[in-house]
């Protein structure tokens, strides 16, 4: 298609390393790689200033939707009517979201989690609406759904998940991330769906060595020259299930094991960290918490030592990612494409989409076993092993998960929009 699209991602938040926000700037790229314009509308905003709208009402930590989230789900779920508030919110959104399309001449609207997971119901009550008001093309791009998070299974809040997360309507088409997402759409809702799953920029060589930056953090956080450094590149939410890293970097490094950890808890409390703390206390296993020193981009800093995510990745030795659960897996193909060998648990999505193509790595199930710390010891040691397993993963993820397939893939989806 050689028409030029002006492109509107629509979202909670897209500024930082959440796994929502790292995807929308893949698509986006390849997006204007196609010729096509990219614009966002959020919450909160780091994209090129004169290509956003924030509205601050979008964001899902905004006071009215943390109390309309609070009143839906959970112990609270029902205590209070709340629909006069939902509404009202959805329609200053609706408000907003009229302003942005028209500000930008918007073609194509991607929502991105917004009609899948109810961080902020307005928000996706005013995108359905707006969607189905003007009839305007949409890519809804679902990275997990309501019913696969244990935190929305108690709510009051039934009628507006049926409409709106998703919704179903001809202007709409659905984009998943994974086969078990999109069997789960098409049995629950009769919706049907394109898997466009996570991908990485394998067509561009990583960094070889470990810059100077990646030197920095190793320093900063004061690791020996000898010490190994087992990064854990994940949020601290239980589903991430650090207690797993934990228990391998103990069995590996007795009460002298450190492990480094990059996020944040996010949207989800500290309730998890503070448990994992008191976990890692009795191991006698050291926690080293570095969200405070990543930024998003190089020169982004405001502390005195700053970094990427990826020069976590430059730094570490071995990546653990122990998932309980994931949508696809954003940090396992950062870990191929940084050719840094890997723990992982065999979530489901794993073990449906991933694995099957050929990738190495020592694989647990839900608990750290004798071998798989005499496999990572034996990765730790023995270059031509950890050569060997690196190197097969980036040429696996370089044929299937690559921006080559990405841009395949969107084309085909925009294709199929009645433009």
């Amino acid at each position: 298609m050689s028409k030029t699209l002006h492109i509107g991602f629509i979202s909670t938040r897209i500024a930082g390393t959440d796994g929502v926000s790292l995807e929308i700037a893949k698509w986006a790229a390849v997006l204007e790689q196609m010729g096509h314009e990219c614009f966002y509308f959020a919450g909160e905003l780091d994209r090129t200033s004169d290509r956003c709208f924030r509205c601050g009402l979008a964001h899902f930590n905004h006071p009215l939707i943390m109390e309309i989230t609070r009143r839906s789900f959970g112990a609270a779920a029902g205590s209070e009517p709340i629909h006069d508030m939902i509404m009202d919110c959805a329609h200053d959104l609706k408000k907003s979201l009229r302003e942005f399309i028209a500000s930008f001449a918007i073609d194509v609207l991607i929502p991105e989690n917004a009609l899948a997971i109810p961080m902020n119901i307005p928000l996706g009550i005013a995108a359905a609406d707006i969607i189905a008001e003007q009839s305007l093309p949409a890519i809804a791009h679902h990275h997990d759904f309501y019913w696969e998070r244990q935190r929305y299974d108690q709510t009051s809040a039934g009628d507006y998940l049926r409409r709106a997360f998703p919704p179903a309507h001809p202007c709409i088409r659905h984009v998943v991330i994974n086969s078990l997402a999109r069997q789960s759409l098409y049995t629950r809702l009769g919706l049907e769906s394109v898997i466009v799953p996570n991908v990485y920029d394998f067509d561009r060589a990583p960094v070889p060595g470990m810059p100077e930056t990646a030197r920095r953090l190793r320093r900063y956080i004061g690791f020996a020259g000898d010490e190994p450094f087992f990064l854990q590149p994940t949020r601290v939410v239980p589903r991430k299930g650090i207690e797993l890293s934990i228990d391998l970097v103990r069995a590996l490094c007795g009460n002298n094991g450190r492990l480094v950890i990059s996020h944040a808890s996010g949207d989800e409390g500290d309730a998890y960290r503070d448990s994992i703390l008191k976990y890692a206390g009795t191991t006698g296993v050291d926690l080293v918490f570095i969200d405070d020193v990543i930024v998003s981009h190089e020169g982004g800093a405001l502390n005195e030592f700053s970094c990427t995510l990826d020069d976590a990745y430059r730094a570490a030795d071995f990546v653990l990612y122990p998932s309980l659960y994931e949508g696809f897996g954003n940090a396992f193909l950062e870990t191929v494409y940084h050719k840094k060998p890997v723990m992982i648990n065999r979530y489901p999505v794993f073990v449906s989409d991933i694995e099957p193509l050929g990738f190495k790595s020592v694989a647990i199930d839900g608990s750290v076993t004798e071998k798989a710390v005499h496999d990572v010891k034996r990765i730790l040691e023995d270059d031509d092993c950890r050569t060997d397993m690196v190197e097969t993963n980036y040429m696996t993820a370089l044929k299937h998960f690559s921006s080559r397939t990405l841009k395949e893939l969107l084309g085909s989806v925009i294709h199929s929009l009645d433009l």
